[in-house]
């Protein structure tokens, strides 16, 4: 697996076009509402005092991250279908059935910008997604968790994720 593959977040069309709507709405009207919700909170009296204010500019912070992190996933990201699930290997954009401490789980390797709602997710930099990233189906690892715990990991099956 190349160094670039690992890093490429994969998007479906649907997936690509509903993350773009987003960030166009935040960037556009968003910011134009937000930009009225702090103007109004202004003309209400001393800022120091004004909880309105704060709020809205806290809130417009949080809508400028949003949208910084929009922009970066859209400019990286391929869109189509992610490489299949070749020979049970686990790689970005794959659904895995592991064996996660003698639980199995199924989960997508990947963006929780790509599953949307109803498919759990594990990034390929987390802990349990650095540990099985290009494993086999049939081969097994082991991550840290946070308590310090050595935790095993068995690839039982891989397929790939089809939105």
């Amino acid at each position: 697996m190349t160094e670039t593959s690992e890093s490429v977040t994969w998007l479906t069309q649907e997936a690509h076009d509903r993350l773009r709507d987003e960030l166009d709405y935040l960037a556009g009207e968003g910011r134009t509402e937000m930009s009225r919700r702090i103007e109004q909170a202004r003309e209400e009296g001393d800022l120091r005092e004004n909880g309105g204010y704060h709020a809205a500019k806290e809130e417009q912070g949080k809508r400028e991250a949003r949208i910084r992190q929009l922009q970066q996933l859209l400019e990286s990201a391929q869109v189509g279908e992610p490489p299949a699930a070749a020979d049970g290997v686990v790689a970005p954009g794959t659904i895995v059935t592991a064996k996660v401490a003698g639980d199995t789980m199924r989960f997508l390797l990947g963006s929780r910008e790509v599953a949307g709602d109803g498919v759990e997710v594990y990034s390929e930099k987390s802990p349990l997604g650095g540990a099985i990233l290009g494993k086999r189906r049939g081969e097994s690892a082991s991550y840290k968790a946070p308590n310090g715990t050595e935790v095993p990991v068995e690839i039982v099956d891989t397929e790939p994720f089809t939105g």
